[in-house]
């Protein structure tokens, strides 16, 4: 079986829209700036800054203008509850999986979270499972994590590919393992890191899946347009 691991947010998902629609209902069911949404967004940083460092700073920023509970509700259930997976990646996704190849999301995050993304966009019955850095102990770039990836869908890691946005993470980690090729989902951004580079770039996650696709599992008949 050909492996194809998937990041899930800002990859397959939207996170930042979903966390910035969060992030609006936030400030104002707490009467704080409208314009304090970028300042928010900044803080975030797409979700790679730690958790206890948002509600730090997003506390002592308002102090008894932003509840604990408002808090704690933004950053465990925010985003979460807002995430939609496109029809257009849904379908390409779907494709991918009927043309021979096992899908496994591999994302950093707390359990709870990424589990409740991937189940509340119904990802869960198209993939072939996932693994989440909280559960797995260990965070892309590092290689356990993509070992733990392949053994969790049976399948070997050389000829695999990796899609996602990250460039230390995604393709980082991709780029650490033998056999493993990558496809860096720009949105528009150009590729600044000298030491290593993606396999392929496209703009978007349904190019990337689709890209990928046309190179087939070893075996597997051509996908006919």
């Amino acid at each position: 079986m050909s492996l194809l691991m998937l990041d899930l947010d800002n990859t397959l998902v939207d996170r930042d829209a979903a966390f910035r629609a969060a992030a609006s209902a936030f400030l104002r069911a707490c009467g704080l700036p409208g314009e304090d949404l970028a300042w928010l967004m900044s803080v975030d940083a797409g979700g790679y800054a730690p958790r206890e460092d948002v509600a730090r700073a997003v506390i002592g920023r308002y102090g008894e203008g932003a509840s604990g509970e408002a808090v704690r509700s933004l950053l465990d259930r925010g985003a979460a509850d807002r995430v939609v997976l496109d029809d257009a990646v849904r379908d390409v996704l779907a494709g991918a999986v009927a043309a021979g190849w096992t899908c496994v999301i591999v994302t950093n995050g707390r359990t709870a979270q990424q589990e409740a993304k991937i189940r509340r966009t119904g990802l869960d019955r198209i993939v072939h499972g996932w693994v989440i850095s909280e559960a797995a102990g260990c965070r892309k770039p590092a290689p356990e994590i993509f070992r733990t990836a392949a053994a969790t869908a049976g399948a070997c890691l050389r000829g695999a590919w990796m899609i996602g946005d990250s460039p230390h993470a995604d393709i980082g980690g991709a780029n650490a393992l033998d056999g493993v090729r990558s496809v860096w989902v720009s949105a528009g951004r150009p590729w600044t890191e000298a030491a290593f580079r993606p396999t392929h770039v496209t703009d978007d996650i349904t190019s990337a899946i689709t890209y990928v696709v046309g190179r087939r599992p070893h075996g597997a008949p051509a996908v006919r347009p």
